[in-house]
């Protein structure tokens, strides 16, 4: 019997093969590549086939995987998936070794690498590449992250397509590391570099500042996701890259063995997407100040708040008080409290059910206001399931309100199996609501929040770490507010002898200072001195605009093939998407068209796999094969969803409603991968439990009151007109007594010129300005509505008034700031 206590293992106690991740990251301006390599070993005394279901970004393109093992280097190819699978099965039964490397049917962000047949003793290193764009933040900063969490997710009972299965173990037991390095270079200056991780100080590699590299600190554990966010100075202009197309042959090596090479031929004629040339453009629209300074005071917001039971987890390692509901809550405050007057809203909420706070949509009002705040306050995350495609189609079958445009505002940690299922909804929909997305919480799904707002032309967003929810909500709150940009078209002025075939999406959303990506493929021949130009023109509250950029058509010499990947990728997704609207019709054609595009461009997609076979490994591995699922990163630890049952947490006092639990090892998820298996998971609810976890019942017991900081206590005392009252609620937030406030009232209050809201205003948005400019993002749209409501009121001696504000205060505002 093998000797199962040493080496690394699971909680299980069943040794773990990968030893290692090492990734490297190069960022060219807002373009990334990333290359991880994977050590895998064997030190059993059987063959192993080894299993790890990992996350990737969701709009990544992988281009390149290869193994080596021992002197062998085999890299591999881009084939149809079901052709790809049968190819490793058919190698592993003939005892030769091989690698698969194959996209999750249901979500792009989930990926399967098997290694198999490795021999006892023998290591294998596993190279995997990626390009990706990063996206731009509120505060002009670029994100990366590196997933490391896969929380199991959520498949709703009879939704399409089988499940994964995915081996969790608790962030803190993960038996492999990390080391990590990142190079980063712009035409601009890097400004700085920040992580949720710790990392060691930046390095400039030039005095211009314009090239630099970091690295994680020593000792991290790949335990968590690993987030960067890049600031360049003079934050993003607008620009264009050209990329020369691959030759018309190219040789490609196949495997390595030794000093002998064995080389396939790739074609890529004229004409073809990697033959010809391929641009992409990068605009960021700038608005004028006139249109931005006139928020719109109408619309429809709708909220959709998930209420699954892993909503009750901390949003992050660093917050362990601070749960995902409580966050969400709280966010949900200071938006009820920005919304304008005379637009309507409703909040919904949903797990293994949903429902919904008004029938329809409501008149904002006091009355309205406070009774969703006092529903607000009662949830909790007790809902059971991540079913989110009912809620979803019980929103789109409500009418639209007349001259109110719908927005929609998701909150979710994102563990759910059907997400194409839910982004084709929501795409089917784009035409009547706007959808801003916010991903909650270490291992959110990338490729549900990023589609969501894609699909609803809206603003996607993710907290975690170190994260607010509540400055990257109401920067979305700031968007959707903006006048609808209609109209929207693209023209391009090229040599004559020069055509460009858009290969992106038609553009439909465009947000002030906000990234729109344009890629084209280029035809005929140009001179190196030419020059193209691309023009988006638009409607802008009824005002025509335009956004012009010219750019030389000469090929960069830097990039290698990487707008070229990232181009087909983006044709890879539109065209996926377009084969799920008509699924039922089983338009073979199009998924030709994604498979040869993919074999041809060498990037992933969801009918084909990369599949390497090392034909030339000698005699064939002999004895019988064992199977190691190499375990992710599970952040959360308290109830989640599987397959309709609840998991329950390990110190549930309900012992006797719940079955074995195997020694907080979770094993779970959707098997959409072909191969069924038997879920492991244990410890779950049994079914006449269900229904007591998911609803409310005589027993609920009342919600714990949450201290909230004084920002928020000061929020919540606001009525919907936008004014405060003058009480001892107020006063406490401002550290007064009510007599100090009192006694401090300017003359005209005292001689009753002036009601006492206007005086408890005044101060409310004197105390914002003064003491909380850090947090302005997040009370500002309410303080607009502050400043209107006074400005209606025509009080007199308002300079006056901030005098007394001022002295009371202990502070030094200006009239004009307060923009009274």
């Amino acid at each position: 019997m093998a000797n199962f206590c040493c080496g690394l293992l699971t909680a299980k106690r069943e040794p773990v093969p990968l030893k290692s991740v090492e990734v490297e990251l190069e960022v060219k301006d807002h373009v990334a590549t990333v290359i991880s390599t994977l050590i895998y070993e064997n030190k059993e005394d059987k063959p192993l086939e080894a299993v790890f279901v990992f996350p990737l970004p969701a709009d990544a393109a992988v281009c390149h995987f290869s193994a080596k093992v021992g002197q062998t280097h085999v890299v591999a190819e881009v084939k149809e998936k079901q052709q790809a699978r049968e190819e490793y099965d058919d190698a592993l039964s003939s005892g030769q070794q091989a690698f698969l490397l194959e996209e999750s049917d249901q979500s792009p962000d989930i990926f399967r690498l098997s290694v198999g047949s490795l021999p006892p003793g023998e290591s294998a290193s596993i190279r995997l590449e990626y390009v990706t764009e990063l996206a731009v933040q509120a505060d002009d900063g670029l994100r990366f992250c590196l997933p490391a969490v896969l929380n199991p997710r959520y498949q709703p009972p009879g939704s399409e397509g089988a499940s994964v299965q995915v081996s969790s173990v608790p962030a803190s037991m993960v038996p492999y590391t990390l080391s990590f390095s990142a190079r980063v270079s712009s035409p601009r200056p890097v400004w700085k570099v920040e992580s949720s991780s710790s990392l060691e100080p930046l390095q400039y590699l030039n005095p211009e500042q314009t090239q630099a590299t970091v690295k994680l600190a020593a000792g991290h554990k790949f335990d968590r996701d690993v987030e960067l966010l890049i600031y360049y100075k003079d934050a993003h202009q607008p620009s264009a890259v050209v990329e020369a197309g691959q030759d018309s042959a190219t040789w490609r090596h196949g495997f390595v063995h030794g000093a002998k090479r064995l080389f396939f031929k790739l074609r890529h004629d004229t004409g073809s997407l990697m033959g010809d040339p391929v641009v992409m453009v990068s605009l960021y629209p700038e608005f004028p100040q006139a249109v931005m300074s006139s928020l719109a005071s109408c619309g429809e917001f709708v909220f959709l708040l998930d209420r699954s039971g892993s909503m009750d987890c901390p949003t992050s390692h660093n917050k362990q008080e601070e749960t995902r509901i409580g966050s969400a809550k709280d966010t949900l405050l200071l938006l009820l409290k920005s919304l304008p007057v005379g637009c309507y809203f409703n909040i919904y909420s949903f797990g293994s059910d949903f429902g919904h706070i008004f029938p329809k949509s409501e008149e904002y009002s006091e009355k309205s206001m406070e009774e969703a705040l006092k529903k607000v306050e009662e949830m909790s995350a007790d809902m059971g399931g991540t079913e989110i495609l009912q809620p979803l189609k019980h929103i789109y079958s409500q009418p639209c309100i007349p001259n109110q445009p719908r927005q929609l505002f998701v909150f979710t940690d994102g563990e759910v199996c059907n997400t194409k299922e839910v982004i084709n909804l929501v795409k089917k929909n784009a035409g009547s609501h706007r959808c801003f997305s916010f991903g909650i919480g270490e291992g959110a799904s990338s490729a549900l929040i990023n589609g969501l707002a894609k699909e609803g032309g809206g603003h996607a967003d993710f907290i975690t770490g170190n994260d607010r929810m509540q400055p990257k909500v109401m920067q979305a709150l700031r968007f959707a507010l903006q006048p609808a940009v209609e109209s929207i078209s693209v023209t391009w002025d090229l040599p004559k002898e020069v055509s460009a075939t858009v290969l992106s999406p038609p553009i439909t959303t465009i947000f002030q200072g906000q990234r729109s990506l344009i890629y084209a493929q280029l035809s005929g021949k140009s001179s190196k001195a030419a020059e193209g130009c691309v023009t988006v023109k638009y409607s802008l509250a009824g005002h025509p605009s335009q956004n012009q950029l010219h750019f030389s058509l000469k090929p960069a010499g830097d990039t290698g093939l990487t707008v070229h990947r990232l181009a087909a990728r983006t044709l890879i997704r539109s065209l996926e998407l377009e084969e799920g609207l008509s699924r039922g019709q089983k338009d073979e054609a199009v998924k030709k068209k994604v498979v040869d595009l993919s074999v041809q461009s060498g990037v992933n997609s969801s009918f084909t796999a990369f599949i390497a076979v090392n034909k030339n490994n000698g005699q064939s591995i002999q004895g019988p094969m064992v199977r190691r699922d190499v375990p992710t990163p599970m952040f959360c630890g308290s109830p989640m969803t599987v397959y309709g049952s609840m998991c329950a947490p390990q110190d549930s006092e309900d012992s006797e409603d719940y079955e074995d639990y195997d020694n907080g090892y979770i094993q779970s998820f959707c098997e959409d991968f072909g191969m069924i298996e038997t879920v492991k998971s244990k410890r779950c609810l049994k079914g006449k439990q269900i229904k007591k976890s998911i609803g409310k019942s005589a027993e609920t017991p009342e919600p714990q009151q949450r201290r909230k900081d004084p920002l928020l206590q000061l929020v919540s005392l606001q009525k919907a007109s936008g004014c405060w009252m003058l009480d001892a609620a107020l006063a406490s937030v401002l550290g007064k007594t009510s007599e100090e406030v009192e006694k401090s009232k300017p003359a005209p209050f005292l001689l009753k010129k002036v009601n006492k809201e206007v005086w408890a205003t005044i101060l409310a948005l004197m105390w914002l300005h003064a003491f909380k400019t850090d947090a302005k993002v997040e009370w500002e749209l309410l303080a607009l509505k502050a400043a209107s409501w006074l400005r209606a009121q025509n009080a007199p001696c308002m300079t006056e008034c901030v005098a007394a504000g001022n002295a009371l205060l202990g502070c030094n505002v200006q009239a004009d700031a307060l923009k009274i």
